[in-house]
């Protein structure tokens, strides 16, 4: 019997009505309004699902994690497989709101009803080819880890560069993972989905309490925090629950394809992965506050081109 695998998207989109003011009312840092998280000007999580909808048929329920009251306004809420979990369905009320990333990917093994293990996706990623629980884990029930080859920054390292919280979260998971397996030099890890056990990120989690602690009750991301999702991967090979996909598997079946307003860079990342058609393509917004409407364009274009059919997951008067 096949076992069901669920899929796992966080999504915002500060256009809703009342969040920026939110947003801005607890900020802290100029980091903290840094609209490259928030923003919404592509539609991506819509053509992600398309891709989920074209080339992982297999996906069991999609949950959509968002904070209240926001859902995507072309979703198909009635539709059997969709349902969309809000911040406090999985974190305590004292904890909201949360805008910090690192706090809600490690509560989403709180998700009600969500598989034993499930796929997580942040909302920029899209399957451009034919995907399937072998590219996710081993026959043997390991989990497959795609590696950069950039190397992270050491907790000292990242102290005396004053580095930024997101640096800050990976070095903090250095020291961590040092001080329990030994000292070591790691890398990124790239941007794809990941196949999330339960039993193993609660295990994960009871190895590093006061880390989670840490991570959970801060409302934006700050520099004691660690990334999850950089943790649990080098958490699993350091426990023999993991293989490690090599260099070449890895650029095979993924790319990060980084969406920047100098409109010839972006061409040529789209380009190519419209070329070699990945598993696995990012589009990582880095436009920062004032978004090339040029590259704007040229990126929705692509994305009519890999993906022009609607998805079921849409709702059919808004269906274009």
């Amino acid at each position: 019997m096949r076992e069901n695998i669920d899929l796992v998207y966080t999504w915002v989109d500060d256009r809703f009505p009342g969040y920026r003011e939110q947003l801005e009312r607890h900020a802290q840092t100029a980091s903290d309004l840094n609209p490259n998280r928030t923003r919404e000007n592509l539609d991506l999580l819509r053509f992600s699902l398309r891709s989920v909808e074209k080339f992982a048929p297999w996906i069991g329920r999609i949950h959509i994690v968002t904070c209240r009251p926001q859902t995507p306004s072309w979703l198909d809420i009635e539709h059997p497989r969709i349902r969309v979990v809000h911040h406090d369905e999985i974190l305590d009320a004292q904890l909201l709101p949360t805008f910090n990333s690192f706090a809600i990917v490690s509560q989403l093994h709180r998700l009600p009803g969500v598989s034993r293990r499930f796929l997580y996706l942040e909302d920029d990623i899209l399957f451009l080819n034919t995907v399937s629980m072998s590219d996710f884990a081993a026959q043997d029930g390991r989990i497959k880890v795609y590696h950069r080859s950039k190397q992270t920054p050491t907790l000292d390292a990242a102290k005396a560069r004053n580095s930024s919280a997101w640096n800050m979260a990976l070095a903090n998971v250095n020291a961590a993972l040092d001080q329990s397996y030994g000292s070591a030099q790691r890398s990124y890890v790239n941007y794809v989905p990941l196949l999330i056990d339960i039993e193993h990120w609660k295990n994960m989690m009871a190895r590093w309490p006061a880390l989670f602690d840490k991570t959970v009750v801060s409302r934006f991301r700050d520099r004691s925090n660690i990334a999850p999702e950089y943790l649990y991967p080098h958490y699993l090979e350091a426990e023999g629950l993991g293989e490690t996909m090599s260099p070449s598997v890895t650029r095979r079946r993924s790319q990060y394809a980084g969406l920047e307003n100098f409109l010839p860079l972006t061409a040529f990342r789209l380009m190519k992965a419209d070329l070699f058609r990945p598993k696995f393509c990012n589009l990582n917004d880095n436009f920062g506050t004032n978004p090339n409407s040029l590259v704007e364009r040229m990126v929705r274009g692509f994305l009519a081109k890999w993906f022009p059919v609607p998805s079921a997951f849409e709702r059919q008067t808004l269906k274009t």
